[in-house]
């Protein structure tokens, strides 16, 4: 890492999350000379999320196996609950998910990208855009000490849940209405748990407009956390540790170590992504699932995508928003399907009352819903998912259940 002064660079990536960090690998790889900025002094830190992610996407990014210390649990298992302590549980075959130390992945991706060429520019806030006749040529950022004005070919935005650089290309920003409020903690002491499982806890006494979680880890602790559309995060959480039927018995004894907050985009990918000399990757373009907030893997693919098509357009001297669309045009060849799916799936999920959710778990028990689903491996793209297994006779029941409900609903 470094916090040397430079002037000019071809590409520029704002932010060293994961999704930056790959960026800047793909970038890099490619034989592009790629600076990143990250606005806090160490990679990793403060981690904004809890680190749950499908295994078998990060194998196909060949991200998986990871080095050790950075996985901290695997999991085949989750259990759902309903306000009224309701649960389906699905039980996969094998292990499909997995719990990372985000902080470590963070650090390991930004290793990757410094060694193969890639340059990072720590503790250094980018402010402002470099906008002249039309095209993004660069950044302004600050440190500590100094403002540095740095020219680049291009610029990508890949600094998470923010519209700062979207508003300033006239680019549409995320949108308000669709964003959740997250509380993210570290307990010790949890009990009552499946370790091979993973405890979410739906409704709006406790979570509305998003749910609740547990994640936990062979030694006895968890993250443990939550998300709602309105209110404050921190007085959910402790309802849910005190009132939920079940939740408030895994948690009477424990106690919280680390506390943070974030916000999570649900309102699907924004409308247009690129712009002369400028492309937005992960959540800054709510490349987001709606149903589960997760933005790592998805993130991750478009990072791919983004770099692929900036040194296309570095290659051929124009990075003109003619040329950099086809990045668009990739990404919902990629999510646009899926996205739409998980989106009327949170619709549907927030209509419900606490009475129909609990209705709805029970019913998807009787059904053999957790049957019809066992074989699953591919969880980041659920509308695929849904499709594949919407042949068997449970899945096909269950449907045409939940359209009732969702009709109910929404009369």
């Amino acid at each position: 890492m470094t916090t040397n002064k430079l002037q000019s660079t071809d590409a520029i990536v704002v932010g060293g999350g994961p999704v930056g960090s790959y960026t800047a690998l793909n970038l890099s790889k490619l034989g592009v000379r790629t600076t990143v900025f990250e606005e806090h002094p160490q990679i990793g830190l403060p981690s904004h999320c809890a680190g749950h992610i499908s295994i078998h996407s990060l194998k196909a990014m060949g991200l998986y196996p990871l080095p050790a210390g950075i996985i901290e649990n695997n999991f085949s298992t989750a259990n759902f609950y309903s306000p009224a302590g309701s649960k389906f549980s699905l039980h996969l075959s094998c292990p499909v998910t997995t719990a990372l130390n985000r902080a470590r992945f963070d650090q390991y991706l930004a290793k990757l990208a410094e060694e193969a060429g890639a340059e990072f520019v720590l503790g250094s806030r980018v402010q402002s855009l470099i906008i002249k006749e039309g095209y993004v040529k660069g950044v302004n950022a600050i440190n500590s000490d100094s403002n540095q004005q740095i020219n680049s070919k291009i610029v990508i935005d890949t600094e998470g849940i923010s519209s700062r650089l979207l508003r300033q290309t006239g680019l549409t920003p995320l949108k308000p209405s669709g964003i959740v409020y997250a509380i993210e903690t570290e307990m010790e002491k949890v009990e009552n748990l499946d370790l091979d499982a993973v405890e979410v806890y739906f409704g709006k006494s406790y979570a509305p407009g998003f749910y609740g979680w547990v994640i936990p880890r062979p030694d006895g602790s968890a993250k443990v956390g939550l998300a709602t559309n309105h209110g404050n995060p921190r007085q959910y959480l402790n309802r849910l540790m005190t009132k939920h039927p079940v939740a408030s018995k895994q948690l009477a004894k424990a106690k919280i170590t680390s506390i943070g907050y974030h916000a999570i985009t649900l309102a699907g990918p924004i409308p247009q992504s690129y712009m002369n000399g400028f492309l937005a990757a992960g959540d800054c373009a709510s490349q987001v699932k709606s149903t589960t907030g997760g933005g790592v893997i998805f993130g991750l693919k478009a990072a791919k995508e983004a770099a692929e098509v900036a040194s296309k357009a570095l290659k051929a001297g124009d990075v003109s928003s003619r040329v950099l669309s086809e990045y668009q045009k990739r990404c919902e060849s990629l999510f646009k399907f899926d996205t739409k799916v998980m989106l009327k799936l949170r619709q549907f999920i927030d209509s419900l009352s606490d009475e129909r959710l609990d209705e709805m778990l029970r019913i998807c028990g009787k059904l053999g819903v957790a049957d019809a689903l066992r074989d699953v491996n591919e969880i980041d793209f659920q509308g695929k998912m849904l499709l594949n297994a919407a042949t068997k006779p449970a899945m096909i029941a269950a449907l045409g259940y939940f359209s009732l409900l969702y009709l109910s609903a929404n009369p």
